[in-house]
């Protein structure tokens, strides 16, 4: 599923086509997606000019100029493909909702497997939105850092693994991710949440800033299938420490048994056990 990272990639690059344009069409080509699509949507957003694009967790918001915001969820294999006015790009069966700008530039949210999302709402009520209400900090908000993510820690007796997938934890992180994350900051994902504190708080929040910061600038990880808003696959994989190389050298220390990997939650975690304590 696409990460913070991914979805913020998105987001610069559907900023830079749509602010300042005006939504000429919205096909709607079913009417739901992972949830129903809102009733009376393509009224409601044709001729709307879009003011900005922002981001909540992994939710891309596109503000528009009466008040009302769109919230997309690209979900497991979402993808929003621009295509250049005139381009005549031939339509895809996965194109379930496709937005026309005034400048001929046309947007396809595609979703092969229909797990994104997308919802209406306004400015007013965005904060309290069901799908936003309970989210956690943002991981490159100027108010996140060590004193508060340890206070957000304080007493959980899970794995710090697990308490960072916690949306109402920390907003926007995911497995891949947090496996670095907590690579850079040298602590297993097994240690409990509870005892990062201190000077573990403050290297790990650092550390999520810094890999959430360096993935961005490289374009997102093009895990499955997912594709920048331009079409060009991100490529962040290349600069994994730890994320899916179990057995291989750890980059940072002279272990001999390399990188490691354990099953928590379901999901794999990928650390080297010399280095992370």
């Amino acid at each position: 599923m696409p990460e913070l990272p991914e979805v913020e990639t998105v987001r610069r690059g559907l900023a830079l086509r749509m602010e300042g344009h005006r939504i000429a069409g919205l096909m709607l080509n079913r009417a739901d997606l992972r949830t129903p699509l809102p009733l009376g949507l393509r009224a409601r957003v044709e001729g709307r000019g879009v003011t900005r694009l922002g981001r909540r967790a992994k939710y891309i918001l596109i503000h528009l100029d009466d008040g009302s915001v769109l919230i997309a969820h690209l979900g497991m294999s979402g993808r929003i493909v621009v295509s250049e006015p005139g381009s005549g790009d031939p339509p895809d069966p996965h194109d379930h909702v496709v937005f026309t700008l005034d400048d001929g530039t046309t947007l396809r949210f595609n979703d092969a497997r229909r797990f994104g999302m997308l919802d209406y709402t306004s400015e007013d009520d965005l904060a309290r939105h069901p799908l936003l209400v309970h989210l956690g900090p943002e991981p490159l908000g100027n108010d996140f850092n060590g004193p508060a993510l340890a206070a957000l820690l304080a007493g959980k007796a899970t794995p710090i693994k697990a308490a960072l997938l916690d949306q109402r934890v920390v907003a926007g992180l995911g497995n891949i991710y947090v496996s670095e994350s907590l690579y850079w900051a040298e602590l297993s994902p097994r240690r409990l949440a509870g005892t990062v504190k201190g000077p573990r708080a403050e290297r790990l929040a650092l550390a999520i800033r810094d890999v959430l910061e360096r993935a961005i600038a490289a374009g997102g990880s093009s895990l499955r299938d997912y594709v920048q808003a331009s079409g060009e696959l991100g490529y962040f994989q290349h600069h994994f420490a730890v994320y899916g190389k179990e057995g291989e050298e750890c980059p940072q220390c002279d272990c001999t048994r390399g990188i490691r990997r354990i099953v928590q939650g379901g999901r794999s975690s990928f650390y080297c056990a010399k280095r992370q304590r």
